[in-house]
């Protein structure tokens, strides 16, 4: 007998990549720029505090842009990628457009989930043991019988409705207007509902039919 339960409920979390670049004919030159504008994205992101859940370094790139032909080195470019969720969306419009209205920077995101050890995950699992314990009932009343006994009760898995992002990307933001401290004035979003479903195959003994 199998058993289902799903269940819409809002997102706990939200995540985005961001990601700075510099280019240069000079590697040292390429290399400071980027340090700084990675330390300027580490410091706007400090001032969050605890409405980030976590933040981490995604990935580094550095290489040498080659002529047509040849091997002669014309520039050199280089990215530096960070990962952030965010629990607070409150401020997460406003963070967004503020990283966005940095230079050179591109933005990803927000993907929308829930924390790997949401208690939805428990809530509808057992829904759907409550389902296939109703099923399993609603077939035996119907052969004129009971239900006697649990035999096996296995999970086939859960799953989460599919993800999605909205995109919002700058470099050398030009045609934005230059935020100040505060930054820009803050982006309304609406968090994607969460769409958790749950299965589970359950076997049971029945007393001796009466229908037949």
């Amino acid at each position: 007998m199998r058993g289902e339960a799903v269940r819409e409920v809002d997102p706990e979390l939200a995540e985005f990549t961001v990601t700075v670049v510099a280019r240069d004919k000079d590697r040292e030159a390429t290399l400071t720029r980027l340090r700084e504008r990675v330390e300027a994205l580490r410091g706007l992101f400090d001032r969050y505090g605890d409405g980030i859940e976590r933040r981490e370094t995604s990935g580094l790139h550095v290489h040498p842009e080659m002529a047509k032909k040849g091997e002669r080195v014309t520039a050199y470019s280089g990215s530096v990628s960070t990962t952030v969720v965010v629990r607070d969306f409150a401020a997460l419009g406003e963070m967004l457009l503020t990283v966005a209205n940095q230079d050179q920077t591109h933005v990803h995101g927000p993907v929308w989930s829930l924390r790997p050890d949401s208690p939805v995950f428990k809530e509808v699992r057992r829904d759907a043991v409550a389902d296939a314990i109703v099923r399993g009932k609603e077939y035996a009343d119907a052969l004129g019988a009971q239900v006697v006994d649990l035999l096996e009760l296995s999970d086939p898995g859960l799953s989460r409705g599919s993800e999605s992002f909205a995109q919002f990307q700058a470099y050398d933001a030009g045609a934005m207007k230059r935020a100040s401290y505060g930054g820009p004035a803050p982006l309304e979003l609406d968090p994607q509902r969460q769409r958790v479903r749950a299965e589970v195959e359950a076997r049971f003994t029945i007393t001796a039919p009466t229908v037949l």
